[in-house]
């Protein structure tokens, strides 16, 4: 029995470096929230990534080229492949990690831990990002007249929304001001920290959420999390 064990565990660790030597490309830009994510998973679960580089900025609309939608016809990023298996939206990408490349967790256990952990990357990645994306601004800008101004203030409308909910999510469930749940990084953290560093190149006020901000300081001093930032 002892030898079929480690029979499996040998051959399990060499299925995991079988994954881990893949080609693994991921299709990011720097400032891109969502591919902002996707890196600081990569970084924790030890996946080396081969990253290209999409320019969103305006006027470079790199995303939009013929030769970028060849890639991935809905032109955003991130765009990860594994191999030959390719896959857009960055909570798919998280998902698929954690269940392929398993260490270490970023997901509780319990059932009802890690609902609750989906709820709060929810909270960023359905309710604030989508409204604050690129092309919801620029649409924003060409088909509205938005000034600069105006785009500040829907920006902070949704952001200070989300943010509210967050932080007293964070405190009714006794956060420790290190990380969202727990005592270690889950995905939460992974959609909280960059939704931070847009509200900072935004101006948006952090003062009302104390929690938020501390959480976001103890993430960035993991090399994870550094290593990832634009």
């Amino acid at each position: 029995m002892a030898n079929l064990s480690l029979v499996a565990l040998i051959k399990k660790w060499q299925n995991y470096m079988d994954k881990i030597l893949k080609d693994i490309v991921l299709y990011d830009y720097f400032r891109s929230s969502a591919s902002y994510r996707v890196r600081i998973a990569l970084n924790l679960k030890g996946i080396e990534a081969k990253q290209i580089a999409i320019n969103l900025k305006p006027g470079e609309d790199a995303q939009h080229s013929e030769q970028y939608k060849a890639i991935n016809p809905q032109g955003r990023v991130p765009y990860f492949c594994d191999g030959d298996f390719h896959l857009g939206q960055s909570p798919a990408i998280l998902e698929y990690l954690e269940e392929n490349y398993p260490e270490p967790a970023l997901l509780p256990a319990n059932s009802q831990a890690k609902a609750y952990v989906r709820q709060l990357a929810a909270i960023i990645g359905c309710d604030v990002h989508p409204l604050n994306n690129l092309s919801v601004l620029k649409y924003l800008k060409t088909e509205f007249n938005a000034d600069e101004a105006a785009i500040s203030k829907w920006y902070s409308t949704w952001i200070t929304g989300g943010f509210e909910a967050f932080e007293v999510f964070l405190v009714n469930n006794h956060s420790n001001g290190q990380f969202c749940f727990g005592d270690g990084v889950t995905l939460a953290d992974l959609y909280l920290v960059p939704q931070v560093y847009n509200a900072r190149r935004f101006n948006v006020d952090l003062s009302p959420y104390p929690t938020i901000q501390s959480i976001e300081a103890h993430c960035l001093t993991l090399e994870a999390f550094r290593q990832a930032a634009p």
